[in-house]
């Protein structure tokens, strides 16, 4: 070996060694994250099953909205819009459960599966996001909330809305295995948590084959799914039955 290409060597195993450095310093000695919460929500659980992909521990931080802890200064101070779920990372603040995810898989994600960073894999999977944030969570909330924490009459046409855009979902899963691809992202555990839900509303899932078929696959592959979003939604249907029972 010439003296050129061991230089060369040592050189590719220094670097190799910083790298290998870097990693271990960013997994192994990284601060809990602070996940201002509620069990029940479902973009709460959303979030938490991000971190459990990702390897990120949490250190949650459940905040009681009926007592308005997210209208006290100190969390103004984070969230000025007082919404859960909210993280602080050391000093970074970020809420809206869609942005957190993406920025846990981007800043700890040991590789872009959850999160392709190739352009047009991410586009997918940002608008799958943006679909769940603005048509489905939206119109599952437009249909469920009031009658719950207002006591409105069921709205048919609401119901029949959301069946709608649960139509779109299954079109989206024809032919595919996964809501944003031929991978499991974070687009399907934001969906699964907002579909989760339905268990709460005259809605027959099995009315849309592919949605029900894709339901079943995810919930046997997600990271920690039935400790999170099974007990997330234990605690969602127990506060309903007591919101229930009061009226």
């Amino acid at each position: 070996m010439t003296m050129l290409n061991l230089r060369s060597t040592r050189m590719q195993v220094i670097l190799t060694s910083a790298t290998r450095l870097q990693e271990i310093h960013k997994f192994s000695f990284t601060m809990p994250i602070d996940l201002y919460h509620t069990p029940g929500s479902a973009p709460c659980r959303a979030v938490r099953l991000a971190a459990a992909a990702v390897g990120v521990e949490l250190n949650l931080k459940q905040t009681n909205l009926a007592a308005g802890e997210h209208l006290k200064p100190e969390y103004l101070k984070m969230n000025p819009q007082h919404t859960i779920p909210t993280i602080d990372d050391n000093g970074f603040y970020l809420w809206e459960s869609r942005a957190i995810m993406g920025y846990l898989v981007e800043q700890y994600g040991k590789n872009d599966s959850l999160y392709p960073k190739d352009p047009k894999q991410r586009a997918i999977v940002n608008q799958r996001l943006y679909f769940d944030a603005t048509n489905l969570y939206q119109s599952f909330a437009d249909y469920f909330y009031p009658t719950v924490f207002a006591g409105a009459p069921k709205d048919k046409t609401k119901l029949e809305k959301l069946e709608q855009v649960v139509e779109f979902l299954d079109k989206f899963l024809e032919g595919q295995n996964y809501v944003a691809g031929k991978n499991l992202t974070i687009a399907d555990l934001t969906i699964a948590t907002t579909v989760s839900n339905f268990e709460l509303i005259e809605l027959d899932l099995n009315k849309f084959k592919n949605v029900a078929k894709w339901f079943q696959r995810v919930k046997t592959e997600i990271v920690q799914y039935e400790e999170i979003n099974g007990q997330g939604l234990k605690a969602f249907k127990d506060l309903i039955d007591i919101l229930t029972k009061k009226k």
